[in-house]
């Protein structure tokens, strides 16, 4: 009579990914309130104690995922500001395509997003938490900003932690509008909004006299 094979355990690195994946899912779905460990546990292929010997709580869960999904924007934020053409028009409107395709391809991160906003105005700890992820943010957005700036010549109107506040409310706003109405957004809009702080329109021509 054979013996079952022994079950080779995952690692544990490989457990809390997949965790965090399934809660990414989970919350995106439901939001905080209404997902369960039952079911993130499920759906990653473990017992809700992995979830509980991981994580600590579903409050331990949901701020991991968080700190990961909020370093993780700032670095493809950046990643895209560095990655613009020379060109400032092209620049416009390879930054507002993108940004605009973001918002439908993440959007259970958008969800999760709101969740996390409406928890902070709520609760104070969680309030300070969201508001140095913000600052952090940021941080690394505004430097990509200047660079952008210097690397094409352009002159910045404003100051670059504006440019970064307008960068960050579009995406913010417009995927409420878009993820309500799927292509309301118009494709060019962020970049056309952004590009006019980045350089001044070009001289009107010669006035006729009266």
């Amino acid at each position: 009579m054979s013996s079952a094979e022994p079950t080779t355990r995952p690692p544990r690195s490989e457990v809390r990914e997949r965790i965090i994946a399934s809660a990414m899912t989970e919350f995106g779905r439901r939001g905080y309130a209404d997902a369960t460990l039952d079911a993130i546990a499920e759906q990653a292929g473990f017992t809700k104690g992995a979830v509980y010997s991981n994580f600590g709580s579903k409050e331990g869960l949901f701020y991991e995922l968080m700190d990961r999904q909020v370093l993780g924007r700032a670095r493809m934020s950046v990643d895209l500001l560095a990655e613009l053409p020379s060109d400032l028009r092209d620049a416009q409107r390879v930054l507002s395509t993108r940004l605009t395709e973001a918002i439908s391809t993440n959007r259970d991160w958008h969800l999760l997003f709101m969740d996390y906003w409406s928890r902070a105005l709520r609760d104070p700890e969680v309030g300070a938490r969201f508001a140095e992820h913000r600052a952090q943010l940021r941080t690394a957005v505004t430097d990509a900003v200047v660079s952008v700036a210097e690397s094409a010549g352009a002159t910045l109107h404003v100051p670059a932690e504006w440019v970064t506040f307008v960068i960050l409310a579009l995406s913010n706003g417009l995927a409420v509008e878009e993820l309500a109405q799927p292509g309301i957004v118009p494709p060019q809009l962020m970049g056309e909004v952004v590009g006019r702080l980045l350089h001044t329109p070009p001289p009107r021509g010669p006035q006729r006299p009266e």
